[in-house]
């Protein structure tokens, strides 16, 4: 099969999906298009603030897929493309989508609060400690592989310390990228323009960073830019979105939308062949289909992340609850399509069983630019546009999901009944958002240093149990709001027999080569280890917790 016939397939079942099953959920829970959203309620500034859908979606897109519906499918291909084809398109629909809009549903129907507040209110105090306490460690999972991939797109000097130009251009467009996104929102917010003024300033600027970076690269090493991430993330966590989060997304949501198109009118252009077999084996290389594929591909099919960035930001600047279903079920969607590009990609340039060398960004821009050359574009203008697309990604995702794991650790140490006037030492020092910042970034640093690939097990496996555990929430909110909540009931059991799977497995895994002494890094692995055996346990807990009062009977009224 060719990658055209699969990708008009992936396009035929994404947009059925949406229109049948999507606007069914909508309509069985029910949405108020007349009711105050949160973003207007608790206008704050800062976290709540209304912004238009397209924004919103902006955000959301480039928040939840960042560098996993491509780095995710490409590193699963091993197990042929059927299998990845399968999980994307049903994972995705039935999964993900389901799980990120209930997320986001429920987080608009309790003012906004982060998922970690709803198993307080539904399921109990203790319930939510364990999941932020899940979440902050998460957290500094996503940010150690997120920060380690958009430092090496960023990477300018190859290891004979010659130049990379195409990787130069990227380190040079993003960071105007950044000082763009703060004057657009400055502008944003202290002008009355029209959509379409706006939109035009958007590009503009984005045209001019693009053709300043191709101009002018920055040559620096994955070390410096280590360092330059972290602290860029350490800023764009505690500023208020709209300083920084809603006009970044703004920017990147053409750039990435530009991107999908450009790859989808290259693979109609190219019609790829895909060299990959339609299926391998159920063990390649010492890894089992069954749970590897299934932690692999998080982003694409269904990733706990996008729980936290549907109650975490995106829902708190909802303006209308007729919103939450493109803004939540349809990002999903597109992901998925972002993923089934990806297999494409990896497809076409594959040779028989193996993959081709380079890490997965470098692929999907690769074969990205070798389509586009059927439209006579360059390929050294078109791979650099893709890999700054990728590095947009990565650095959104970044945004979130630092501010994600900021506000987790600062709830730890708060309840939804504290008295905010007198708050012990501890709570002070604990809600302190430079505090819970730091704390999150610099084991995240450590982390970062070890390579995205060693950590990437350990991320997916944790990311779909923290789907798990989303699913089991939202679950309970639905029954306790007196709304249909069966939909979810078959990914959350699914997804909690795959990921302590997967983390029985990493853990064995990990405790061998410890004590074998064939570990490579002994302190990395043995931080891997702690927190592998951390997120287990608390999995397990929060998971009994929740399912408990999922099963538990309502009082009888009087």
């Amino acid at each position: 099969m060719n990658g055209l016939t699969i990708m008009l397939i992936a396009i035929v079942v994404l947009v059925a999906a949406y229109l049948l099953y999507g606007r069914w959920l909508a309509k069985t829970w029910g949405i108020d298009e007349k009711a105050k959203t949160p973003a207007y309620e608790l206008e704050d500034g800062v976290d709540y603030v209304p912004a238009d859908r397209g924004v919103v979606f902006g955000h959301q897109f480039a928040s939840i897929a960042g560098a996993g519906p491509i780095n995710g499918p490409i590193q699963a291909a091993i197990f042929g493309w059927v299998p990845v084809l399968l999980w994307c398109l049903l994972g995705g629909v039935f999964f993900g989508a389901v799980q990120d809009f209930s997320a986001m549903y429920a987080s608009v129907k309790n003012k906004g609060h982060s998922i970690g507040v709803i198993i307080e209110l539904y399921i109990g105090k203790v319930g939510k400690k364990l999941f932020l306490l899940f979440c902050w460690l998460f957290s500094i999972l996503v940010v150690a592989a997120f920060a380690d991939i958009v430092a090496g797109t960023f990477n300018g000097l190859a290891e004979d310390g010659s130049h990379i130009a195409a990787n130069g251009s990227v380190a040079t467009t993003s960071i105007l990228f950044i000082l763009a996104a703060i004057a657009l929102g400055f502008f944003l917010k202290n002008t009355k323009f029209s959509k379409t003024v706006n939109t035009a300033v958007a590009i503009g600027l984005l045209v001019l960073c693009i053709a300043i970076g191709l101009a002018v690269p920055v040559y620096q090493s994955t070390g410096f830019w280590h360092l330059f991430v972290f602290v860029y993330i350490f800023i764009a966590s505690i500023v208020p979105v709209w300083a920084l989060l809603q006009p970044r997304d703004y920017l990147n949501s053409y750039l990435l939308i530009i991107m999908i198109v450009a790859a989808i009118v290259g693979i109609i252009a190219y019609n790829p062949e895909m060299n990959l077999p339609t299926f391998t084996f159920f063990n390649v290389n010492g890894s089992y289909l069954f749970p590897t594929l299934f932690v692999t591909i998080a982003c694409g099919a269904i990733s706990g992340f996008h729980s936290l960035v549907s109650s975490g930001t995106a829902s708190k600047q909802i303006k209308n609850e007729k919103d939450m279903l493109p803004v939540s079920f349809g990002a999903m969607l597109m992901e998925s399509m972002l993923a089934i590009i990806s297999l494409v990609c990896v497809g076409f340039l594959a040779s028989g069983a193996s993959l081709p060398a380079g890490t997965p960004p470098q692929i999907f821009a690769s074969a990205i630019a070798t389509f586009l050359t059927k439209l006579g574009i360059p390929v050294k203008v078109s791979s650099t546009l893709i890999l700054l697309a990728v590095s947009a990604f990565g650095l959104t995702s970044l945004d979130s999901v630092a501010r994600v794991g900021r506000l987790s650790f600062q709830e730890f140490f708060l309840d939804s009944d504290t008295d905010m006037e007198h708050l012990t030492p501890i709570q002070k020092i604990g809600s302190n958002k430079y505090v819970a910042t730091f704390s999150t970034l610099i084991l995240a640093f450590i982390l970062a240093k070890m390579g995205y690939a060693n950590i990437w097990p350990l991320f997916g496996s944790a990311n779909q149990l923290l789907g798990a555990l989303s699913l089991i929430a939202c679950a309970v909110f639905l029954k306790h709001t007196h709304r249909k909540g069966w939909m979810l009931w078959v990914p959350m059991v699914c997804m909690l027999a795959i990921t302590f799977t997967a983390l029985t497995l990493k853990i064995v895994g990990l405790s061998t080569a410890i004590m074998a002494g064939t570990s490579a890094s002994v302190f990395g692995d043995g931080l891997q280890l702690v927190f592998a055996i951390l997120l287990f346990a608390l999995g397990v807990v929060v998971a009994i917790m929740g399912i408990r009062k999922l099963f538990e009977k309502e009082p009888q009224q009087a």
